[in-house]
C-alpha cells in the first residue's frame, strides 16, 4: 500500500475543495484571513479519516467530501483560537505566523468564528455527531479543563479526559460521519469510534513528547510551550519512556479495531495509525 501517495492524492482533492469554498469577496480582509490558515498546509489527516471511514465500508468519496472538508474548517477554526494570546498564545502554527499575527487579534477571532459557521453550511443535513464532539461536551470542554490543569498536580484519568475530549472526540466524529454516510451498521460504528479514540490519544501522546524533544524549527511551531506554561502532559505525568510505551499500546489498539475489515480498505487507517505513533513534526 502506497501510504504517502494516498495521502497526497486525497489532500490534493480536499485542498481543491477547500479554496473552491472561500473564494476572495468582499469584506476582503475576513476572507483572507479564513484562506491564509485553511489553506496553509497540513497533513488533512481528519478530513482523509472521514474519507477513509466512509471508503471502508463500501462508500464513495464524493459522499464524504463535504463534511470532510467541515471537519477542516473546524480544526482550523480551533487552532485559530488555540493560538490567540488569551489561550496558548502561540507565534508559529504549520512554520508560518500565527493567524492573529498576521490580521491582527480581532480579525484573528473573527476568522476563526467564520470557519466553524461556514463548516455548518456544508453539514446541516447530516449527522449530529460533529455538533457534539465541538461543543462544550467536547472539544470545548477539552480546551477548558487544559487551561485549567496549568500549574496543577493531574492524574493519568483527568488527563485522559483532557485529551479526549480536545482530540480525540472530533477524530471520532471524523470517521463516524464517514462510516455513517458510507453505510456502515452499528458494529462498524463502534469499531471505528474505538480507533479513532486510541488514534486520538495516540496523537497526543506523541505530540507531548515532541514537544520535548524537538526544536521549534523541526516542528514548525514553538516548541517546549507546554513546560513554560507548566501544562499537564503525558510524559511529565508517565515519563517518557512510560509515554513511548503508551503510545504503542494505542497504536496496536487502534489496528485491533479494523481486524473485521477488508484488509485492502482498511489499509489507509491502519497506516494512518503507524503515521500519527512516528511522526516527527
Amino acid at each position: 500500500f502506497e501510504f504517502e501517495a494516498y495521502m497526497a492524492m486525497k489532500a490534493k482533492k480536499i485542498n481543491k475543495m477547500l479554496d473552491v469554498a472561500i473564494p476572495l469577496r468582499h469584506p476582503l480582509k475576513i476572507n483572507e484571513a479564513m484562506r491564509y490558515s485553511l489553506l496553509a498546509g497540513g497533513k488533512r489527516v481528519r478530513p482523509i479519516l472521514c474519507i477513509a471511514s466512509c471508503e471502508l465500508v463500501g462508500g464513495d468519496e464524493s459522499l464524504a467530501m463535504p463534511i470532510a472538508c467541515a471537519i477542516e474548517m473546524i480544526r482550523t477554526a480551533s487552532l485559530i483560537h488555540d493560538d490567540l494570546p488569551c489561550m496558548d498564545n502561540d507565534d508559529l502554527r504549520r512554520g508560518k505566523p500565527t493567524n492573529h499575527k498576521v490580521f491582527g487579534e480581532s480579525t484573528a477571532v473573527l476568522s476563526g468564528d467564520a470557519l466553524l459557521s461556514l463548516a455548518f453550511e456544508y453539514i446541516a443535513c447530516n449527522t449530529n455527531n460533529l455538533s457534539s464532539a465541538i461543543g462544550s461536551k467536547g472539544l470545548v470542554a477539552g480546551q477548558i479543563m487544559d487551561i485549567e490543569s496549568e500549574g496543577k498536580v493531574v492524574s493519568l484519568k483527568e488527563l485522559e479526559y483532557i485529551h479526549v475530549h480536545k482530540t480525540a472526540k472530533l477524530l471520532e466524529a471524523c470517521v463516524v460521519c464517514g462510516v455513517i454516510i458510507g453505510g456502515g451498521n452499528d458494529n462498524d460504528i463502534e469499531k471505528v469510534r474505538i480507533y479513532a479514540r486510541c488514534i486520538g490519544l495516540l496523537f497526543q501522546v506523541v505530540d507531548d513528547i515532541l514537544d520535548v524533544t524537538k526544536s521549534s524549527m523541526e516542528l514548525g511551531k514553538t516548541a517546549g510551550k507546554d513546560l513554560v506554561s507548566n501544562k499537564a502532559t503525558y510524559p511529565k505525568v508517565m515519563g517518557i519512556d512510560e509515554a513511548k510505551n503508551f503510545a504503542y499500546h494505542l497504536m496496536n489498539q487502534a489496528a485491533q479495531q479494523l481486524a473485521c475489515f477488508d484488509t485492502a480498505k482498511a489499509a489507509p487507517l491502519y497506516h494512518l495509525a503507524y503515521y500519527i505513533a512516528n511522526r516527527q513534526n
